[in-house]
C-alpha cells in the first residue's frame, strides 16, 4: 500500500537537501484533525538553516509539488505545514487492499531474511505459574505475532527457570519432608508448600540454606539423587504449566532453560578471563563494571564455585547468536531485573561476539501487577494462580451472560473468549513499564477503554453483516458515498494499522496497538449511531455494509495479534 508519509518525506527531502529518512523522524499526525492529517514542524529545521519556522515553511510549501491525488491541500500553520489527505483516494487504496489481504491485512514482508528471538514467560520450574507471570506471557506472545505478521523470522523461547540455588532447596526440602506431600495429585501446589516451608527454616537456620547451596552444587555436577528429583520436579510443572499456556493460546519454539546452558558456561568463564576482565573479589570471579556507569560488579561465579543468573545468561546469548543468528534477541522481563540486562548485556561485549550481536540485545521492562494487599511473593504465599485467575474470569463473564443474555447460544465458548480476552487486553494496554493494580471491574467493564468492549464492536459488526445477508465486492462500492465525517475518520485509522503494528516494535510498546484497537471500535460506533446502514439507497447501503466489513476484519486481526480470540454473541 502507498504509504503516504514517504511521498511527503521525498517531497521534502528534495527541497531541503535533508535525507528523506531524517525528515520521516519529524513527520507528526496532528490530534487535532482540523490541522490536517500529516504536519512537519519546521522548528527542527531553524538552526540548520538560519531561518525563523514561518518562513521555512513557507519556501518549502513553495518548493514542493504532491499528487493532488494523495495530498489535496497543504497549509502552513505557524512553524508547521499541514498536509491534508484526499480520502477519495485513500479509501479506494484502504478497502481495495483489504479485499485482497483479507484476514492478512497489514502483514508484510519488512522483516524477511532477518531473525527475532523473543524471551518470554519463563516461571520458575516447581514454583505456582501467578499473575506476575502472566504479563511477561501475554506481552512476549505479542511481539512473537506482531514481528511474525511483519515478515520476521521468529523464535520463541520460554528460559525456564529450572536452575539456581532454588533448586537445592527444594530438594533439601524433599530429603526432610517428601513422603509428607502428595506431588503427583497437586504437583506445583505441593511442591509451592514445601518450598516455602524449606525457605523459613532457611530464615531460622544458616546450616540448612548452607545445605541447600551444597545441593545445588551437587546437581551442578550432575549428582545422580539431585538429578533425579530436578527432573521429576520439571517434569510436573511443566505439565502444570501447559494447562496455562493451552488456555492462554501461547505456544514456544524452544524450551531451553537455565539449565541447557550449565555444559556451555565454562567456555563463557574462560572468554572472561581471556578477555582480561574477570577478576578475583572476596573469593568469587566478577566482572568490574564501574568503568561502564554501574557500580554493582556482575557475579560470574560464587564463592562455592556455582554459576549465577549472569553467567547462564550469557552462555545463552553465546549459544543463540550461533544457532539463531539474531538480529534482536528481546527478553520480555519486568523492570525490577534492570541492572540484571545492564551488567549482562555490558559484559556481552567481551565475549568476542560480533558487534551485530550485542547491539542487537534489547530488555522489554514491564511493571509488576499487584493485588490490592500488595505485591505477590512466592516464599510468603500470598500468589494469585493464573489458572485460577482465567477460570474465575470466565465465571463472571458467564453471570453477565446469563443476566444480559440467557438465551445466547455457545455460552461456554462465548465466555471463555470474552474471560481470558479481558485479562488478556488488561495486560497490554497501559504502558508497559507502569504497574497495575489488578481489578476486576474494570477489566470486565463492557463499554469502557477493555478488552470486551473491542468484542463487542467486532461482534455488532458481525451481527450487521448477518442482517445484511450479503457482502459486496469492493468494485461494486462507490466510493464517494463514504465521505461522512465518520466513515472519513475509519478509513484513516485502517490505513493506519500496518504503521501502528510498525510502531509496536519499533517502540516496544504493545498498547499501541491495544490503544489503536479502541480508537477503531469507538471510531464504528459513532459511525454507527451516526449513519443508517440497513435500509438506505442500495449505493449507500453497499459501502457502509463494506466498510462494516473491513472494520470488523481488522479488529480481529488486531485482536488476534494480541492473543485475544472474538466471540460469535455477546
Amino acid at each position: 500500500m502507498v504509504e503516504i508519509k514517504e511521498i511527503i518525506a521525498q517531497e521534502i527531502s528534495k527541497a531541503t537537501d535533508i535525507e528523506k529518512e531524517e525528515i520521516k523522524k519529524y513527520i507528526e499526525i496532528p490530534t487535532n484533525e482540523e490541522n490536517g492529517d500529516y504536519a512537519f514542524p519546521c522548528f527542527k529545521l531553524a538552526k540548520a538553516l538560519k531561518k525563523a519556522p514561518q518562513i521555512i515553511a513557507t519556501e518549502i510549501k513553495e518548493k514542493i509539488e504532491i499528487d493532488s491525488n494523495w495530498i489535496q491541500k497543504m497549509e502552513v500553520v505557524g512553524g508547521y505545514i499541514n498536509f491534508y489527505i484526499n480520502t477519495n483516494t485513500l479509501a479506494k487504496e484502504v478497502l481495495t487492499e483489504i479485499e485482497n489481504k483479507k484476514e492478512e491485512y497489514g502483514s508484510s514482508e519488512k522483516g524477511k531474511g532477518k531473525n527475532i528471538i523473543v524471551e518470554y514467560s519463563s516461571p520458575n520450574i516447581a514454583k505456582e505459574f501467578h499473575i506476575g507471570h502472566l504479563r511477561t506471557t501475554v506481552i512476549g506472545a505479542a511481539f512473537y505475532n506482531i514481528y511474525k505478521y511483519l515478515g520476521y523470522n521468529t523464535i520463541g523461547i520460554n528460559h525456564l527457570g529450572d536452575y539456581g540455588t532454588q533448586f537445592g532447596k527444594m530438594i533439601e526440602g524433599y530429603k526432610r519432608w517428601g513422603t509428607e506431600y502428595n506431588l503427583e495429585e497437586n504437583p506445583i501446589e505441593e511442591l509451592t508448600k514445601m518450598y516455602i516451608r524449606i525457605n523459613d527454616l532457611c530464615k531460622e537456620d544458616e546450616k540448612v540454606l548452607e545445605a541447600c547451596r551444597d545441593n545445588f552444587k551437587k546437581l551442578e555436577e550432575g549428582d545422580e539423587y539431585c538429578t533425579k528429583l530436578w527432573n521429576k520436579f520439571k517434569e510436573l510443572s511443566l505439565k502444570e504449566f501447559y494447562k496455562t499456556y493451552d488456555m492462554l493460546g501461547v505456544k514456544f519454539d524452544s524450551l531451553n532453560g537455565e539449565s541447557f546452558y550449565s555444559d556451555k558456561m565454562p567456555e563463557v568463564i574462560q572468554l572472561l578471563e581471556k578477555s582480561g576482565k574477570l577478576i578475583e573479589s572476596q573469593g568469587a570471579k566478577i566482572v568490574d563494571l564501574e568503568d561502564k556507569g554501574i557500580n554493582t560488579p556482575c557475579i560470574i561465579e560464587k564463592t562455592n564455585g556455582s554459576t549465577t543468573y549472569a553467567t547462564r545468561d550469557l552462555a545463552a546469548i553465546l549459544y543463540r547468536a550461533r544457532t539463531y543468528d539474531y538480529d534482536k534477541c528481546i527478553y520480555v522481563v519486568a523492570y525490577e531485573q534492570n541492572l540484571h540486562f545492564k551488567q549482562v548485556f555490558e559484559v556481552a561485549k567481551l565475549l568476542g561476539l560480533d558487534k551485530k550481536y550485542t547491539d542487537g540485545l534489547i530488555h522489554i521492562a514491564y511493571g509488576m501487577t499487584r493485588v490490592s494487599t500488595g505485591r505477590m511473593s512466592t516464599r510468603e504465599g500470598n500468589v494469585v494462580k493464573v489458572n485460577e485467575l482465567l477460570n474465575e474470569a470466565i465465571s463472571r463473564v458467564k453471570d453477565i451472560i446469563e443476566e444480559k443474555n440467557p438465551n445466547m447460544e455457545n455460552k461456554e465458548e462465548n465466555a471463555r473468549k470474552i474471560g481470558i480476552g479481558a485479562v488478556i487486553y488488561n495486560n497490554l494496554c497501559t504502558t508497559l513499564i507502569k504497574d497495575q493494580i489488578f481489578d476486576w471491574n474494570t477489566v470486565l467493564n463492557f463499554n469502557g477503554e477493555t478488552g470486551p468492549y473491542i468484542q463487542y464492536i467486532y461482534v455488532r459488526t458481525k451481527s450487521v453483516l448477518e442482517k445484511a445477508g450479503y457482502n459486496p465486492s469492493i468494485n461494486e462500492i462507490d466510493i464517494a458515498k463514504l465521505q461522512d465525517k465518520e466513515s472519513k475518520k475509519i478509513i484513516k485509522t485502517l490505513y493506519n494499522f500496518e504503521n501502528t503494528l510498525e510502531t509496536v516494535i519499533e517502540k516496544n510498546e504493545t498498547s499501541i496497538l491495544a490503544r489503536y484497537l479502541i480508537e477503531l471500535a469507538q471510531s464504528y460506533s459513532n459511525f454507527y449511531n451516526e449513519n443508517k446502514i440497513l435500509g438506505e439507497e442500495k449505493d449507500i447501503q453497499d459501502a457502509r455494509i463494506y466498510l462494516t466489513y473491513a472494520v470488523g476484519n481488522v479488529l480481529k486481526i488486531g485482536a488476534k495479534l494480541l492473543g485475544i480470540e472474538m466471540p460469535d454473541k455477546m
